[in-house]
């Protein structure tokens, strides 16, 4: 049993297939996906951050595991503005248990 609630899909994008958490950027939520998983380093950096600073958190779940979080982290914690305080949090909670 999951304690997750991620968006609904109908819910997750715009009628042009960005999803919500991508409102400044033209990405398709397919190509998202894409490059978040095959991207050069660098893009998949961005937009790991962009994920985690602008989406709730639940729905980071859906595209990122706790590892893949960990692995990133170093390189993308100065990116998340005020998310920042929540992830080390989350991060630290992980690590006690």
């Amino acid at each position: 049993m999951s304690v997750l609630n991620p968006t609904p899909p109908e819910r997750l994008v715009d009628a042009q297939g960005r999803p919500y958490f991508l409102w400044d950027m033209d990405l398709t939520l397919e190509r998202f996906r894409e490059l978040l998983a095959t991207g050069d380093e660098p893009t998949r950096l961005h937009l790991t951050a962009k994920l985690m600073r602008q989406a709730k958190p639940d729905d980071v779940f859906t595209y990122l595991s706790e590892a893949q979080i960990r692995e990133r982290w170093p390189h993308i914690e100065a990116q998340l503005g005020r998310s920042r305080a929540f992830w080390a949090w989350l991060l630290a909670q992980w690590e006690r248990n």
